[in-house]
């Protein structure tokens, strides 16, 4: 792995190296998951604050996860959502309370800031914090001290704070509803997580990984499987919800249709309740494949006699190749064409021809 010198001390990845932390954390081969992957490598062993942004359900918090991972930092990781406590609690949560700083306080509470020593402090939807502690929150930043409420002391804090927002912040801070001083303080290296309608090729790893988790927890569960139409069905749904509410679905499918075959109606129907059948996302874009195009279950039992196995991956991946050639033929060799025709970047496709080690036809000759 290439290094270089970072400005604590520690070593820092280069900008195209992704630590295994990172890999292993989040779910992924899209372009735009690749880039995030780099960036978050790239900054995790840094001290610099980093506020991660993106719409609701696109996973924010694990791309907190990630870098605290990938951080080498010795301490927890404590995350505070700051819209779900009530503003008038925030500031003992986030910084303890001393035994009779206020009605109910029956005993000293340390405060979140102190739970994170060593460590990462992810401060959820920090947008929607009170103006009047924003202002304590710069100071603690500035001094790396701390006030539990209703105490005098000054307590030492040691943490690297992330942050996240739906919000656009800086539209708050020229209406007034975010501190500019703050907001340039924690926004040191922000972090863009694509929408779920932006990656939908990261849904069949990203359904995989869910039904890894979900068997890991019950091992004797009935897990369904999703057939290629499913699949094709599910990315063309706009996903207004992202990563959270294809994590509904799943918890759906599992219980409608245990250790079944998903097909696409039963996406349409059962699963989105016929929300793509008015037309597909990105604007209306279809697969230009029919729903009869691919094979279905009973060719598969041609294919996979109940007395034998099959690689499941390589098969994928001879399918995938297959395409992909077929894309380049019908292109006459043209790779901006094919990735056109495979709905895939330009950059994605080529990395693709290397991995499988696909020999380009030759461009015919104008």
């Amino acid at each position: 792995m290439t290094t270089h010198w970072a400005p604590n001390g520690s070593d820092q990845t280069d900008a195209g190296d992704i630590l295994p932390e990172v890999e292993r954390l989040l779910v992924g081969s899209s372009e735009g998951m690749k880039q995030v992957k780099r960036l978050i490598s790239m900054v995790a062993p840094a001290e610099a604050p980093v506020m991660v942004q993106g719409e609701t359900g696109v996973g924010k918090e694990l791309v907190a996860e990630a870098l605290h991972a990938a951080s080498g930092r010795s301490g927890p990781i404590v995350a505070v959502n700051c819209a779900a406590i009530p503003s008038e609690l925030l500031e003992s949560e986030l910084f303890g309370h001393e035994k009779g700083a206020f009605t109910g306080a029956e005993k000293r509470r340390i405060g979140r800031v102190e739970m994170a020593e060593g460590g990462t402090l992810f401060l959820d939807e920090i947008g929607d914090m009170p103006l009047s502690l924003q202002a304590k929150l710069l100071r603690v930043l500035e001094s790396k001290r701390i006030q539990r409420v209703g105490g005098n002391e000054e307590i030492p804090v040691n943490f690297r704070l992330v942050t996240a927002t739906h919000r656009t912040l800086a539209e708050d801070v020229e209406a007034g509803r975010f501190r500019a001083d703050l907001y340039f303080r924690i926004n040191v290296f922000p972090l863009m997580v694509p929408r779920l309608a932006e990656r939908t090729g990261d849904i069949a790893e990203i359904l995989e990984r869910m039904i890894e988790q979900q068997t890991a927890r019950s091992p004797n569960l009935n897990a369904p499987h999703f057939t290629l139409d499913a699949i094709r069905a599910l990315s063309a749904y706009s996903w207004p919800g992202n990563v959270r509410e294809l994590r509904n679905l799943m918890e759906r499918a599992l219980v409608m249709f245990p250790g079944r075959l998903i097909q696409e109606a039963d996406v349409q129907t059962a699963l989105l309740g016929g929300a793509i059948k008015g037309g597909a996302a990105n604007g209306g874009a279809r697969s230009t494949l029919q729903p009869g195009a691919l094979p279905g279950p009973d060719m598969f039992h041609v294919t996979l006699p109940e007395s034998e196995t099959l690689d499941m991956r390589g098969y994928l991946r001879d399918i995938e190749a297959a395409l992909i050639e077929s894309a380049l033929r019908q292109k006459e060799g043209c790779v901006s064409h094919a990735a056109d025709a495979l709905r895939l970047q330009r950059t994605t496709l080529i990395e693709k021809i290397k991995k499988l080690g696909i020999e380009k036809p030759a461009a015919r000759p104008m």
